[in-house]
């Protein structure tokens, strides 16, 4: 597990914001790629997953029900 990615759904996450989701997906795509900075050959692969993990986690947080709680979407 990557331990800089902090959760972000109710009740850990109070507000969420986009800044925090693409982080997540930045930090998640470092570690499993094990590249920090791509080189460039490699930059738009990169790129590209990071945005898709991103889309991918901000619908998740969309549709998570947390029990106990109102859902505000």
């Amino acid at each position: 597990m990557c331990r800089s990615i902090k959760t972000l759904r109710p009740p850990y996450a109070d507000e969420v914001t986009e800044g925090d989701v693409r982080a997540a997906a930045l930090q998640y795509v470092r570690k499993i790629s094990g590249f920090r900075q791509p080189a460039a050959h490699n930059a738009e692969a990169f790129d590209q997953a990071v945005d898709e993990i991103e889309q991918a986690t901000a619908k998740l947080l969309a549709s998570l029900q947390v029990r106990g709680q109102n859902r505000t979407a």
